[in-house]
């Protein structure tokens, strides 16, 4: 029941959590001074989006980082290709639909 080897977290796993975490809270303090804005009836610059998507980046990239340290570093030699290649489909997924959604965002508040 108990581990005698304790295995120490990966050096990354901190910083990543961080990283995470404080993009999370500028995401959402950034979601509501852009609805308290609008609730003024004040307009919003385009170029202000860029806070949310930058931080909304962050947070995939620092999960998919932490993702990778519990799926790729933390499984076994026998299934290590497996992994990555599961890995690596997801997180091509995952980056794809953020640039979808990015996309999406910024060609509707361009053209209408």
């Amino acid at each position: 029941m108990n581990n005698p080897e304790k295995t120490s977290p990966h050096p990354l796993r901190k910083a990543l959590l961080l990283t995470e975490f404080s993009a999370l809270a500028v995401l959402l303090v950034s979601m509501g001074w852009f609805s308290s804005r609008a609730d003024s009836g004040n307009s919003i610059s385009p170029a202000w989006l860029l806070i949310p998507a930058l931080a909304s980046l962050l947070v995939f990239l620092s999960f998919i980082g932490l993702m990778y340290l519990r799926w790729v570093v933390a499984a076994s030699a026998t299934n290590s290709l497996r992994h990555k290649i599961t890995f690596s489909l997801l997180a091509i997924t995952l980056v794809s639909v953020w640039v979808y959604g990015i996309t999406s965002t910024w060609l509707s508040l361009t053209t209408g």
